[in-house]
């Protein structure tokens, strides 16, 4: 179910069942985001992560017919399908929140419920013309289970996002683009070209420096500002001695592109 191609220094992850819209959450999904995103992690080759769906959709969220039969992660006792969110749903969300390095999610369709959750843990998100987004969760008489309420929020503030989560509008990308849920929209057939553009922009810069970077970007989402500027410290002082950067200075003294090899 999930498609992975590597080129260059850079992973596609495309979710793949289009023939229903690339549901997720089905037993097993958790184990196969969990490998292959530890896998990306180790592979210091790789300096950008591309998340998009198959098909007319990016995901249409959690399988609905599991839910009607109460089967698979949605089966069982309460307990059991507490344990099942932990063990496989959000093993999923973590796995993908836990890449060291950018992550573009490039939004192909709709990206409903959990499937919006997932295109909201990309760094930066762009979005087809035939995109759309929404949390309905409370349409169906459930909660917003998978990580939502922390990340929506962040990214675009406390009101438009109760404003998802309690009327469970969908939104078009037009609107996405307005309220800052995506950097961009594109044609829907020009998607994947600007996706690749732009990671290989990213792919470009010092490998060492790029996930510090993320990693810093993080940390200051809970920390204090002097908490930020001392962490930044260290971490400058770091890059300081490494080989990239004399690249990078001489690349600039001498007006050429830099080429970076993570050293």
């Amino acid at each position: 179910m999930l498609k992975i191609e590597n080129t260059g220094h850079i992973t596609t992850l495309t979710i793949d069942r289009a023939e229903t819209m690339n549901p997720l959450g089905a037993p097993g999904d958790g184990d196969t985001f969990a490998k292959a995103c530890d896998d990306i992690n180790r592979d210091r080759n790789v300096c950008c992560v591309i998340l998009t769906g198959a098909g007319r959709a990016f995901s249409a969220g959690g399988d609905i017919k599991a839910m009607k039969s109460r089967s698979g992660t949605f089966g069982g006792s309460a307990p059991a399908i507490s344990d099942g969110y932990r063990d496989n749903i959000h093993r999923m969300l973590r796995a993908l929140y836990g890449l060291r390095v950018p992550v573009l999610s490039a939004v192909n369709g709709p990206a409903i419920g959990l499937g919006c959750d997932v295109a909201c843990l990309g760094d930066i998100r762009i979005a087809s013309e035939k995109a759309k987004f929404g949390v309905t969760f409370l349409k169906l008489g459930i909660i917003p289970g998978d990580g939502g309420t922390w990340i929506l929020p962040r990214i675009i503030g406390e009101a438009r996002a109760a404003e998802l989560f309690y009327t469970g509008e969908v939104i078009d990308a037009a609107t996405a683009l307005d309220w800052g849920l995506v950097s961009r929209v594109v044609e829907h057939d020009a998607l994947l070209e600007e996706a690749n553009g732009l990671a290989n922009k990213i792919a470009t810069m010092p490998p060492h420096a790029l996930r510090h970077a993320k990693n810093l970007m993080r940390q200051a989402r809970d920390i204090s500002y002097d908490s930020a500027l001392e962490l930044a410290a260290n971490t400058q002082a770091l890059m300081h001695l490494t080989e990239d950067h004399m690249e990078g200075v001489d690349a600039l003294i001498e007006k050429r592109a830099p080429n970076f090899k993570g050293e």
